[in-house]
């Protein structure tokens, strides 16, 4: 690894002023992903700003709903009742990621923030746009069976890679930030970015910028939800695809959908003509094809993952119809029934 500079925060200001005219600094917490890059030399900080001291792990009431603190783990979160009884969609998108030693480090922020699992991102013997803008994307015309059918770009076809942010996005979170213009708060949807031609910025975080917390909203999707994750291994494995699904039902009716997929974008990835075409529409296998089909027309998949977009059709429907049942998917026993 380089050599660089270490400060330890004690309070969000002093993790903000710390950031301030450092080279590449970076907020370290868990650093479940970030010691990884900086061992494969991806990334190369010059000032890494420990901000575990931080009063930042609480899980609180808020406006109705829950307040999930940056330095919450995701175990703590995932196994809260609160969560656990009002937002199970998340709990299970948490404990259907990872290890469980990795969930009892890793932060709630730096779940947000984790980068792609790109082979050729990760290979600093190869170009990257994303770590080295300009240089090219071998991806695309590589080996590229998990990469991304949505929202990518001629300058890249990573995917975001975590599972909580899926169920974030379904969930309609917001993300709570403090930087050197002060505070503000960023819709989940607007948080994560697509490529387009800047593919080495995964988020809309202004330089300096460091997450506070979580915002969940008071919605009831605590009865017709399921996370649904399909990987080439039932445990320790990436998605190839995820689907987030939360409904809410009158009768046989949906009255709201919420719909998120993971694995295929580099973002995760919604759909909001797809959950208006659910909306007083009856929950059946027909209404759910309708509404994958309307998400599928805009894959673009590549030569080598092709095969997503089919997956991704038909997972979609039966994350549907397990929501709408309420019978999720099991995260205990990962096969797909």
């Amino acid at each position: 690894m380089n050599r660089f500079d270490y400060v330890r925060a004690g309070t969000v200001a002093e993790a903000v002023q710390a950031f301030a005219g450092a080279e590449s600094a970076r907020f370290i917490a868990g650093g479940t992903n970030l010691i990884d890059l900086m061992k494969y030399d991806v990334e190369r900080p010059g000032r890494l700003i420990d901000i575990t001291r931080l009063p930042l792990g609480e899980i609180a009431e808020h406006d109705g709903g829950l307040r999930i603190g940056a330095l919450a783990t995701n175990a703590t979160v995932a196994y809260d009742d609160r969560v656990r009884a009002r937002y199970p969609l998340l709990a299970d998108a948490i404990l259907a990621g990872a290890s469980a030693q990795l969930r009892n480090a890793a932060s709630t922020g730096g779940n947000l923030l984790q980068r792609t699992r790109c082979y050729y991102f990760y290979d600093t013997g190869t170009p990257c746009n994303k770590r080295q803008p300009g240089s090219g994307c071998p991806a695309i015309q590589g080996v590229n069976r998990i990469h991304a059918i949505f929202g990518t770009s001629p300058h890249c076809i990573a995917t975001h890679p975590s599972d909580m942010c899926v169920a974030l996005a379904a969930l309609e979170a917001k993300v709570q930030v403090s930087g050197p213009e002060g505070e503000r708060s960023i819709p989940f949807a607007e948080f994560h970015r697509l490529p387009g031609d800047q593919p080495e910025k995964d988020t809309n975080l202004r330089p300096g910028e460091i997450i506070v917390s979580v915002d969940l909203a008071d919605r009831d999707f605590s009865r017709h939800y399921t996370y649904l994750k399909l990987r080439d291994r039932l445990s320790y494995a990436f998605a190839l695809v995820s689907v987030a699904a939360a409904l809410e039902l009158d009768g046989d009716t949906v009255k709201t959908a919420r719909l998120a997929l993971g694995g295929v974008a580099h973002k995760p990835w919604r759909n909001e003509e797809a959950e208006a075409l659910l909306q007083g529409k009856p929950a059946t296998r027909e209404s759910f094809q309708a509404a994958a089909d309307l998400v599928v027309a805009e894959a673009k998949p590549q030569a080598g993952n092709a095969f997503k977009a089919e997956l991704a059709r038909r997972a979609i429907v039966r994350g549907l119809e397990q929501a709408a049942a309420g019978t999720p998917q099991s995260i205990t026993d990962k096969r797909i029934q």
